[in-house]
């Protein structure tokens, strides 16, 4: 059987700010923004990557999901954007003004950094070891 990972939902306050971020700031694409009704859109964007898991970005409809909003996982750090370029996507993060969490270190499995989206969902930048 074939399977793989197609969406992840992120509960966002507002889709046009959320689209910003991520397409101009960590270089995503902006693959679909569907209006589905005067409230809701469906909008997917992902990493500039082959076969790259796409983040559904999803305006939290209730003050219960407003509760989650960068706080989906607890407080551990929710997704990981693997790089072919740890520098480069670093010195992105730098020069795009985001949050650095925790400093670049080395780790068994590669070059990270824990860095923060504009919505206080943690994140690792990883370049994995070959």
């Amino acid at each position: 059987m074939n399977q793989s990972l197609a969406y992840i939902t992120i509960l966002v306050d507002d889709y046009d700010k959320a689209i910003n971020f991520y397409t101009q700031k960590l270089n995503f694409i902006l693959i679909e923004d569907t209006k589905i009704s005067d409230t809701k859109r469906w909008v997917l964007v992902k990493p500039n990557g082959i076969n790259s898991c796409c983040l559904l970005l999803a305006k939290a409809a209730n003050k219960q999901q407003e509760i989650f909003i960068g706080n989906q996982s607890g407080g551990r750090v929710f997704l990981f954007l693997i790089t072919d370029d740890f520098e480069r996507g670093y010195q992105n993060l730098i020069h795009n003004n985001i949050t650095i969490e925790r400093k670049p270190r080395d780790e068994s499995y590669g070059k990270v950094v824990v860095f923060r989206d504009i919505f206080g969902n943690l994140w690792d930048l990883i370049a994995p070891n070959d």
